[in-house]
């Protein structure tokens, strides 16, 4: 009888609020959006991120789980460079040369170097025409660090390369611009005017997150050609050369970057008291830089569903109170029938909540769709919303309808029964 009773004072209470959102629809639209739009974000957010986690897990992971990274200059989610030789004294490091991969190749725990340098360029076939899209200009041995397929076609080989040859491959994005549904293997077309061949469709697997692994781009429009033909007649920016070092079988990474280290700082004679003039990041390091950059967007985000709930949780207050106002004689009425403190608080509790609960449920489904919407758009990030965000986003709106509700609930409750029975 005790849980009938309470689930009775839970639909009166869900139907009282219902009412007092049709009598006061301004307000309560102003609660309802406020709380939404704290929701969406965590919601949206989260799925977002969530997709892209796993999307850049992927193409770290087609790297393979031990090759790591060379750079010219440090890299790091955020730092205080302004362009200045104080606070940039690394944009002076000498670019990565050919003869350190060379080094680096020949050393007995490497089994595998690749250039690479990203950068964009037009492309052109026939009437069509892309003003700027990705293009990445690596060395032969690219393959054997990249997590995607090539067919039709094939790949560059090394006489390509050293005699910079004009070939290219293109990935599915780009020839689905360039050449609709025909077959992209041996068509002619230009890059920045350059004329190529295309010998090869290339299906990545991973990411279009831009990290050194993501050749093919993704969903995004790449092509990958190169990297002496990118710097013989592309006019290649070399100072942004990278490499993607893979250890051999059974070689500890770190005992790898010891000896690639070593070796690089031997060859432009470095002294002990001299810091690197590069960089080598591990996945480890990655992922710690992508954490710190992804966790300041979230607190962002988060900061900003903050002010959504408030903006809602004022909403809440200000409806209860003129709730509370207009039904002081209703509220005298229960009292003199034996209401008690507590059911009257009860009840006036189930209306906030049932305010913010509608606002997260349309904050909810806004964040799902946004999920579904950058899921199908780049199929390659697959964005989808948790359970865990789901439980999160309507346990915050409780939450804000019990803090914010709860003052105009005490004021009711505590409400003299003959002075109520006697408000006009």
């Amino acid at each position: 009888m005790r849980l009938l009773a309470s689930l009775t004072q839970v639909f009166e209470g869900v139907t009282i609020a219902l009412d007092a959102l049709r009598a006061n629809k301004a307000r309560a639209g102003l609660t309802i959006m406020g709380v939404a739009l704290g929701v969406f974000v965590v919601v949206a957010m989260s799925s977002v991120v969530r997709g892209i986690n796993e999307a850049f897990r992927r193409d770290i992971e087609a790297a393979g789980p031990t090759s790591f990274f060379v750079y010219r200059r440090p890299i790091g989610g955020f730092n205080s460079c302004d362009g200045t030789d104080e606070t940039c004294p690394e944009r002076h490091n000498p670019a990565i040369t050919l003869d350190e991969v060379a080094m680096i190749e020949r050393l007995p725990t490497i089994r595998a170097v690749t250039s690479h340098v990203g950068t964009g360029a037009s492309f052109r076939y026939k009437d069509r025409l892309i003003p700027n899209a990705g293009m990445e200009a690596y060395t032969p041995n690219w393959t054997e660090i990249d997590g995607g397929d090539i067919y039709p076609g094939r790949s560059f080989t090394y006489a390509e390369n050293a005699t910079g040859a004009k070939v290219v491959l293109v990935n599915d994005k780009l020839a689905e611009e360039l050449f609709g549904k025909s077959d992209p293997i041996d068509k002619e077309i230009l890059i920045d005017n350059v004329q190529f061949k295309v010998i090869g469709f290339y299906h990545y697997t991973a990411s279009p997150m831009g990290t050194p692994t993501s050749a093919g781009g993704g969903d995004s429009p790449k092509a990958i050609v190169p990297f002496e033909t990118a710097r013989r007649h592309l006019n290649l920016w070399v100072r942004g050369n990278n490499l993607i070092v893979k250890p051999r079988s059974g070689v500890e990474v770190q005992d790898a970057v010891d000896d690639v280290t070593a070796a690089m700082r031997g060859r432009r004679g470095l002294r002990p008291n001299q810091n690197s003039n590069f960089d080598i990041v591990t996945q480890d390091r990655l992922w710690a830089i992508y954490n710190q950059l992804f966790g300041t967007f979230f607190v962002v985000g988060l900061a900003l569903s903050s002010v959504g709930l408030l903006v809602g949780g004022i909403g809440v207050v200000a409806i209860m109170m003129i709730s509370v106002t207009e039904r002081t004689r209703e509220i005298g009425v229960r009292k003199a029938l034996g209401a008690s403190r507590w059911t009257i608080l009860w009840q006036f509790l189930v209306e906030a909540v049932t305010l913010t609960g509608i606002g997260a449920s349309v904050g909810l489904v806004l964040g799902i769709l946004v999920a579904i919407g950058v899921r199908t758009a780049w199929p390659a990030v697959p964005a989808s919303t948790s359970w865990g965000s789901v439980a999160a986003a309507l346990g915050m709106s409780a939450i804000t309808g019990i803090i914010f509700g709860m003052l105009p609930a005490m004021r009711a409750a505590r409400m003299d029964p003959v002075v109520a029975l006697r408000y006009e």
